[in-house]
């Protein structure tokens, strides 16, 4: 029992860690739940979990070093009332499950069922986010925390299709001598799902895809699709040598480039039985020798809950220069992708000085504008160049003055947006950063002789890795201005893959590699070799300019080539990095020099020490124990003369490249040994350098970061230095947010440094960023007491216009190690899904109430009424006249009432119930069923039952979000209408005097009357069903606020014209009574007489008879 006790103890103690809100970048994050939604799970393995459409099953287990030890953890566990908690997070969703706290005996793992409906209600194909699944020991303490994926399988567009003929693993592994490269995409909204792609040379003819969906962590798990008669049916005959050439997935479409043309498929969002099919794009003037060197390029963006401004673009580039006769050589397209545009307007094809080679166009999808890379061949130029897009389509304008690139950027390759933010970044031999939408660049990194090929991306790390034509491996942050090499590829045929969680794959055409020790968080250094040393082969020259700082200055031998000085120089790749001295001692590079006029020291880096570097000993260098005397000799060099004092101190040869310190001085290079007391240096400070001048032992110094024997020093990243908090109750890196008009959102993070000897400067650590500065307001925060920066961002919406914008919290200062750098949410100025509008009932009936029908008030009266099957309500012409096209109640094997008159039976019509002959057909829902909304009227069974008459019924609205409700009042204005065109019913509002002239002016504009939603109250002087629609005027909120509620009103009294007839007919009757005695009266007839005289003869006549008898 002794590892369950040690589990134990582990939890008290990480119990007194417990903070509110989640710690990133606090140590190494560890695995320690193994959990499958389809099998038993496997130790060391990241879970994937995915939503079929029943319920979710999920099996957890503690791992630990055998079945005895797990079993005795659970018990440990359970018996103390823990258990995992489950969190399901997206961007916009977080629900929190509880796994089972009763085990089983023979139980060693942790069961909880989910049903479908509990996690989202919403089963049509679409574009949707996959979810973070965060497994904790007990929820809000943050302890065991292991994270993993939750994928909605029945909504993943792509997965809901056959893309082909499936290939067996032998017709794939027959590919394998005739793949000369890879192309991979994935999801914008669920990066696990991803294609990947074989380019064939001339020797093999097709096109042959694998799809996965758990991340191509196991090769044996992808599906290989043989796509080649897909795309051969949509060509003519006699076309061969097929091939892939690059490919993109969006949201809804898959855009395949061939070496035969460029070809998009089907939306995928209404998939068939029948295989994937698409259709092909012409483009006049080209030909396969120019699709084979075509580019797809495309800015990354989740669509999921899209709003209608929200745009996928695709661009397609050929690399070759336009001819007089065509109008481009880059094209894009808006989906369904269907129409293709010349990147280039018309009317500015014939203006000289546009370049003619666009090497990339981007849609800037927050800005809307048109980002161009040009490179023009005559004048050996690079420019970026920004134009305004207007409803999909580019103007001549220009938003910026172009940027021109200095002519060191020689070899631009390509240009991309981070995913789901505004970093765009421009590659080749140089890669550039633009922070502000392509109108200012700056220099991130310059390779000199080599040349990035390719950038990959994650956007829930943040993580961007760049690759170069020599197989070398960079990697930033976004947003950073600092960059490490983490290594080297040395297949000849690879690609690189990032999946949902950040963590980095090598794909090659028979095998994946990924992170072997499974680490809980993306690590983008897995698969290359760690601790890369960043040092280049020369000597350095450390100077001290305080008791903490240093500048060390790089040796550049006279004698060399100009082509290798830069192999000899400090430069971007070393900012925010540590040198470590082979001895002792370390320093944080904190800024770059370059210098031109300083000979020997062409570059230099500003460092704060972390731990002293060691300085030479006597025994390690003699010349320490003599005085030392120094002369100009001119040429920028000096002599260094020692003055023995014992016979053993002289300059050696490994004293070559040491460098002499002497506080308050310059210090010197040592460049040559002249002889044993005699040595040649440079200064590396020479207006600071103390000419004849003798200094005594012990007064100066030597340090050894030179090359005599072999490299003293190293540089290497440096270990993460900030902890990232976020203080809300955000679970998630990568959050979306809705802002409506004149509304507001706070965002709060916490910036905690953490990190031994570095000095902190007191400027804010992280840097905010707008994507798009004309839809938010912005407003940033302040440091604490502990040293820790506060990050409150209040967010508001500008104008009236709605729109998307990134946010950037940019820790500037954080190294490359770091886990999380950069904190991207998204900010829509739009209407959040979550948001709608309710009428709250004067009286709330239950829901079990509503499910048998009876509901009675304290008078007995039945609150609920089953409408008539094919109920329609009355119109204005009587109850047996409807006129609506609505039915309530329908059953299109049942007669329909009232449709006797002709007006009534050319209306009516079935909406849930079309093409249905009975009810069971319409698959109504229950929550149909009970929908007041006139679309699911055919479904719709039971409405609240009043008596007449309906006075004074108060509207009242409430507004639900995702904070919470509130009423519907100022600024919020309404507008009421009948549905079914019902009169018989009127309202009661007060306007207050501050808006009578804006409720003026909507009723002039919209048509209709305009009401105050307080106060709002509801009369009714008809019989049965009114249908009431309540609107928001536009103009207040972004939301299209719409609800809808049914009152049905019985007992009333007959209505027009039986009242009136009845009154009549009483009249008439009445009026003939009097008229007939008049006339009685006017004759002098007696009618009572006459009556009482033949009753008597009658008695007499009864008398005789019984006399008789």
């Amino acid at each position: 029992m002794e590892f369950p006790l040690l589990y134990v103890v582990i939890l008290l103690v990480n119990m007194f860690d417990f903070s509110s809100g989640i710690l990133y970048n606090k140590g190494q994050m560890e695995r320690y739940f193994a959990c499958s939604s389809e099998e038993f799970p496997k130790k060391n393995e990241i879970f994937k979990l995915y939503l079929s459409s029943s319920h979710l099953a999920i099996q957890c287990f503690f791992q630990i070093e055998d079945e005895v030890a797990s079993r005795g953890i659970l018990s440990v566990f359970t018996s103390g009332g823990l258990a995992p908690s489950l969190e399901i997070i997206n961007s916009t969703y977080t629900g929190i499950f509880h796994f089972n706290l009763t085990l089983f005996s023979d139980r060693v793992y942790w069961l909880i069922n989910i049903p479908r409906e509990d996690i989202t209600k919403n089963t049509d194909i679409t574009a949707v986010e996959e979810w973070l699944v965060r497994i904790s020991l007990h929820h809000g303490l943050n302890i065991y925390t292991t994270e993993g994926t939750l994928l909605d399988t029945v909504r993943e567009p792509i997965l809901q299709w056959n893309l082909g003929l499936i290939m067996e693993e032998s017709n794939v592994r027959a590919l394998y001598p005739h793949v000369i490269d890879l192309k991979v995409t994935k999801c914008p909204c669920a990066n696990d799902v991803a294609l990947l792609g074989f380019v064939l040379n001339t020797t093999f003819d097709g096109v042959y895809i694998g799809v996965t969906f758990s991340g191509f962590w196991d090769y044996d798990n992808t599906s290989w699709f043989n796509m080649t008669e897909n795309i051969y049916s949509q060509l003519e005959e006699g076309l061969t040598e097929l091939s892939l050439v690059d490919m993109v997935l969006t949201n809804h479409f898959l855009v395949i480039l061939t070496s035969l043309g460029l070809f998009v498929s089907r939306d995928l969002r209404y998939p068939s039985a029948s295989d994937l099919r698409f259709s092909r794009a012409d483009f006049c003037g080209f030909e396969r020798a120019d699709y084979i060197k075509g580019k797809l390029w495309y800015n990354e963006r989740c669509f999921a809950n899209r709003e209608k401004f929200e745009v996928d673009y695709v661009t397609i580039t050929f690399d070759r220069n336009r001819t007089l006769s065509e109008a481009s050589t880059c094209f894009y397209s808006t989906e369904p992708f269907l129409e293709w545009f010349p990147c280039i307007p018309y009317a500015l094809r014939r203006v000289r000085h546009v370049p003619s080679n666009v090497i990339t166009f981007l849609v800037d999808i927050e800005r809307s504008n048109g980002i161009y890379l040009f490179s023009n061949q005559d004048t050996k130029e690079t420019s970026a160049s920004v134009h305004v897009l207007k409803n999909n389509r580019l103007s001549s304008q220009s938003k910026f003055p172009n940027f021109l690139f200095p002519s060191s950027f020689s070899v631009p390759v390509g240009m991309v947006f981070h995913p789901r933010s505004n970093f765009l970044y421009a590659y080749g031999n140089q890669v550039w950063l633009s922070m502000d939408g392509g109108n200012t660049f700056e220099l991130i990194a310059d390779f000199h002789g080599d040349v990035i090929r390719r950038s990959y991306h994650s956007f829930y790390s943040s993580d961007i890795t760049f690759v170069s034509q020599h197989g070398k491996v960079y990697l930033t942050k976004a947003g950073l201005k600092t960059y490490s090499e983490i290594g080297s590829v040395t297949h000849k045929i690879f690609t690189l893959y990032y999946d949902h969680l950040g963590f980095i794959h090598k794909l090659t055409p028979d095998h994946f590699e990924a992170d072997e020790l499974i680490s809980a968080v993306g690590n983008s250094k897995a698969i290359f070799a760690e601790n890369l040393d960043m040092g280049f082969e020369t000597a350095l020259a450390p100077q001290f300019i305080s008791l903490n700082e240093m500048i060390f200055y790089a040796y550049v031998p006279p004698n060399e080539p100009t082509a290798t000085i830069h192999t000899k120089q400090f430069n971007n790749i070393h900012s925010g990095k540590v040198i470590h001295h082979g001895k002792t001692g370390s320093a944080y590079i904190r800024k770059v020099l370059q210098h031109n006029n300083l000979k020997g020291f062409l570059s230099s880096v500003i460092t704060e020490i972390i731990d002293p570097f060691g300085i030479e000993e006597v025994r390690e260098s003699s010349s320490l124990s003599s005085s030392l005397f120094i002369t100009d000799v001119g040429n920028f060099s000096y002599k260094l003369t020692l003055n023995l004092k014992n016979v053993n101190s002289s300059f050696r040869h490994w004293d070559l490249q040491k460098t002499v310190v002497i506080p308050g001085y310059s210090s010197f290079l040592i460049t040559a040994i002249l002889d044993d007391t005699n040595a040649l240096a440079i200064a590396t400070m020479p207006k600071r350098a103390p000419i004849n001048m003798t200094f005594l032992e012990n007064t100066w110094f030597l340090y050894n970061f030179g090359l005599s024997s072999r490299r003293t020093w190293r540089i290497f990243s440096k270990r993460c230095n900030y902890w990232f908090q976020q203080l809300d109750k955000s679970l998630s890196l990568n959050i979306l947010r809705y802002i409506d008009l004149g509304k507001y959102h706070t965002l709060s993070v916490k910036i905690i440094p953490h990190a031994r000897g570095f000095q902190m400067l007191d400027v804010p650590p992280v840097k905010v960023l707008v994507g798009n500065p004309s839809l938010l307001d912005v407003a940033e925060g302040f440091f604490d007491d502990t040293g820790s920066y506060l990050l409150n961002i209040t967010l508001s919406s500008k104008i009236l216009r709605q729109g998307s914008s990134s946010l950037a919290f940019v820790v500037w200062e954080a190294s490359t190690e770091c886990f999380v750098t950069t904190f991207v949410p998204i900010v829509k100025t739009s209407c959040s899904y979550l948001r709608s509008m309710h009428h709250i009932p004067s009286k709330l009936i239950p829901l079990e109430d509503w499910i048998s029908g009876i509901h009675k008030d304290d008078q007995g009266f039945n609150m609920i009424k089953t409408l008539p099957v094919n109920y329609r309500p009355p119109s204005k012409l009587g109850i047996a006249i409807p006129l609506t096209d609505n039915f309530y109640h329908a059953d299109p094997s049942k007669p329909i009432p009232r449709n006797l008159f002709l007006m009534s039976k050319r209306t009516g019509k079935f909406k849930q119930c079309t093409n249905a002959s009975t009810r069971e057909e319409c698959n109504c829902t229950n929550n149909q069923k009970f929908s007041h909304a006139v679309a699911f009227s055919d479904c719709r069974e039971k409405v609240p039952r009043f008596k007449f008459p309906v006075t004074q019924y108060p509207i009242s609205l409430q507004i639900s979000t995702k904070k919470g409700n509130m009423p519907v009042g100022l600024p919020y204005l309404v507008t009421v209408t009948e549905v079914n065109m019902r009169e018989n019913w009127k309202l009661k509002h007060s306007t207050p005097p501050t808006i009578r002239k804006l409720q003026s002016h909507l009723k002039s504009h919209l048509q209709v009357p305009v009401y105050n939603p307080i106060g709002l109250n509801l009369s009714i002087m008809g019989s049965e069903l009114f249908h009431f629609k309540v609107s928001v005027v536009p103009g207040v909120t972004f939301c299209n606020l719409v609800e809808e509620f049914q009152i049905y009103v019985d007992e009333a009294p007959l209505p027009f014209p039986g009242h009136t007839l009845i009154a009549i007919a009483a009249a008439i009757v009445l009026g003939g009574l009097i008229f007939v005695v008049f006339m009685f009266q006017l004759r002098n007839i007696h009618p009572w007489q006459l009556c009482r005289k033949l009753f008597r003869r009658n008695k007499v006549n009864l008398s005789r008879i019984e006399v008789f008898q």
